[in-house]
């Protein structure tokens, strides 16, 4: 009886074993695929940080040429993000006319 036991008790162990071995495989192909994933991802973004360069370039080149201060066009465009992505400021206007409604 306890070769018995013993058996099936190591018979357990190699099927646990196997099915671990099959996990680590697809984790494996899993990993390889991410890591195929990331790499053609970092060359896409190399890629459009080039063309984003080359864009900006000639957009001042362009800026120039008309006579505009593209850094200034720039610093006016952030202070507008900034102010429309401040939820908490309000027009002055606005918050007079609603508290005297």
């Amino acid at each position: 009886m306890g070769l018995g036991s013993t058996a099936k008790k190591l018979q357990k162990v190699a099927d646990i074993a196997d099915e671990l071995y099959a996990k680590v495989n697809e984790q494996r192909e899993q990993l390889q695929e991410l890591r195929g994933a990331v790499e053609e991802t970092n060359t896409r973004v190399t890629e459009m940080d080039r063309e984003l360069g080359q864009q900006r370039a000639l957009l001042e080149a362009i800026a120039e040429e008309q006579g505009l201060d593209a850094d200034e066009i720039l610093t006016e465009a952030v202070i507008e993000d900034a102010e429309a992505a401040s939820p908490d400021r309000a027009e002055p206007d606005q918050s007079v006319a609603e508290s005297t409604d």
